[in-house]
């Protein structure tokens, strides 16, 4: 702590954290063992996430997180979709084919943005706002590889037809941003895509991640 920062602050952040890091909630004592404060300062800083629905206590008096981070939590989407569009642009125009950003969203992928090329004649219609299951499509499966750890060199994966009838993608894992999984793919009409574009996307997905990082 420094003259700058709030101890008060610091101590509520950290109770999120803990709560985030736990499937089953944690109890009073257990935050003050974990924070080295006494229960009662645990209660304040709980009463006052409680009030902005950060924090919420089961019947059995267990602390989880509230659905007020899920608010807080909508707001990040513009933020990463503003950071990533930058290499989106590159990519699209490079490729000639639609490149998009897909993060995770529960059990789903979501396409949070979308960026067409300006110079090809026809493209694949790819929406931001767009969901498919994570085991579905170039986009999900990279995620899924990265949260496995089976991403291997080059780091990317190719998916036909699993979307689209006639389209295929290639999509590579956001590695090393806290707090977010994602891909950054391309998706085109073709049988197979072409060698060149799978280390494109491997490229751009690094430069997203540099970006939100």
């Amino acid at each position: 702590m420094t003259a700058e920062t709030s101890q008060t602050l610091d101590r509520g952040l950290r109770v999120l954290k803990l709560l985030a890091d736990t499937d089953h909630g944690l109890t009073v004592t257990e935050l003050s063992n974990k924070l080295g404060v006494n229960r009662t300062v645990v209660y304040r800083l709980l009463a006052t996430l409680e009030q902005h629905a950060l924090v919420r206590r089961d019947l059995g008096g267990r602390a989880r997180v509230g659905l007020g981070v899920l608010r807080l939590g909508r707001q990040v989407h513009p933020l990463v979709r503003e950071a990533a569009l930058p290499a989106l642009r590159s990519l699209a125009e490079d490729i000639g084919a639609t490149a998009h950003l897909t993060l995770v969203d529960g059990t789903e992928a979501l396409a949070v943005a979308v960026v067409e090329p300006t110079w090809t004649d026809y493209h694949v219609a790819y929406r931001t706002g767009f969901r498919h299951p994570l085991d579905r499509g170039a986009a999900g499966r990279a995620i899924l590889a990265a949260r496995q750890n089976l991403v291997t060199d080059p780091g990317y994966e190719l998916t036909h037809g699993e979307l689209e009838a006639g389209a295929s993608g290639a999509a590579a894992a956001l590695v090393g941003v806290t707090g977010i999984e994602g891909s950054v793919g391309v998706v085109m009409l073709s049988d197979s895509v072409p060698e060149r574009v799978g280390p494109r996307v491997v490229d751009a997905a690094r430069e997203v991640a540099d970006a939100l990082r």
